[in-house]
């Protein structure tokens, strides 16, 4: 056997390494460059709308075209334009086609200007009140922009009334300088009050009251300063008693007796029917000194004397307040 001499095989080693450590470097292979990530762009915020003041609000609305024609022809525009900031509880022009046929009409004259400025001012509150304060006067009386005049805010089965007719049925609609809540009906101020004697006149049922204390004397003490609460006997009451007994009180010789029993009807101070339910089983002083009457509820009635049953109650006056009853009361 024919051997490779050792030194043939140690050339032919190292001539492959040479020819290895000269050959070129291999090319590297060019890398893809990552595709770009398309980024979303944030949608652009629509700008909110510009608020205006109530009265430019309510123009635009629409639905408040009678309320509108009302404070332009009361001359509130410029005060209701003002800086405020106020909050108006504005009728729909539904809740003014709520009222009397003609009534709209008659307010809008000028010689009704004063009224007319009254009962737009008496939905009118001072001050931003949002539907969430509203709903914690719940029993309040709230202050309006007409001066000396409440409405009263009630929340039942969570709406919102006020003086327990007019429904708040829209909230929140802000303004620049205030707020607008919506009603469906039509808010009067009250009727400034008279005393106790022109309330019984203007009333109607009362005309042989008013005139026993016409006779007795004693309309200048039931106009007075007072507080009263006097417990009315109805004209239907008078009859109740036996046939010639009215006629025989008003006579002059019976003065004595008819400001006696007259007297006997009143309560000194101002007692309020919640008062009076207190005063279930007790004896009331009356302003026929030493005379008292009983006061007795009965199945949620309230009767004095076990005889005459109170059946309109709070009527109040400028000096005090009256109680209706269906008997006339005798003093023992």
């Amino acid at each position: 056997m024919n051997r490779v001499p050792i030194v043939t095989l140690f050339v032919l080693v190292i001539a492959s390494l040479v020819v290895g450590a000269c050959a070129p470097a291999a090319t590297p292979v060019p890398t893809q460059p990552p595709a770009p990530v398309e980024t979303e762009m944030p949608p652009t915020p629509t700008p909110m709308p510009e608020l205006t003041d109530i009265v430019d609000t309510a123009v635009a609305d629409g639905r408040f075209t009678t309320l509108v024609a009302a404070v332009q022809a009361a001359g509130l525009v410029e005060t209701l334009k003002g800086e405020g900031p106020f909050t108006v509880f504005a009728p729909t022009d539904e809740a003014f086609a709520k009222l009397p046929d003609g009534t709209v009409e008659e307010l809008l004259k000028p010689e009704n200007l004063e009224t007319l400025q009254n009962i737009l001012l008496y939905h009118v509150v001072p001050g931003k009140v949002m539907a969430a304060d509203v709903v914690m006067l719940d029993g309040q009386m709230v202050d309006t922009a007409l001066e000396g005049k409440q409405i009263a805010i009630s929340v039942k089965d969570g709406k919102v009334y006020l003086n327990d007719s007019a429904e708040v049925i829209i909230t929140d609609v802000e303004t620049s300088n205030g707020v607008i809540h919506v009603i469906d009906a039509v808010l009067l101020p009250p009727a400034e009050l008279t005393d106790i004697v022109d309330t019984a006149v203007a009333d109607g049922r009362f005309t042989t009251l008013v005139a026993a204390v016409q006779a007795a004397g004693l309309v200048e003490t039931l106009k007075g300063e007072g507080p009263f609460t006097v417990f009315a006997p109805t004209d239907e009451a008078f009859a109740k008693l036996p046939e010639g007994t009215v006629e025989e009180l008003l006579k002059p010789e019976n003065l004595e007796t008819l400001q006696n029993i007259l007297l006997y009807h009143v309560v000194p101070g101002k007692v309020m029917a919640e008062d009076v339910v207190m005063l279930d089983g007790q004896m009331v002083d009356t302003a026929l000194e030493g005379e008292q009457i009983l006061i007795s509820i009965k199945d949620g009635k309230v009767f004095l004397n076990d005889s005459a049953e109170v059946i309109i109650t709070d009527i109040e006056t400028s000096n005090g307040v009256i109680h209706v009853i269906d008997t006339v009361l005798l003093p023992e």
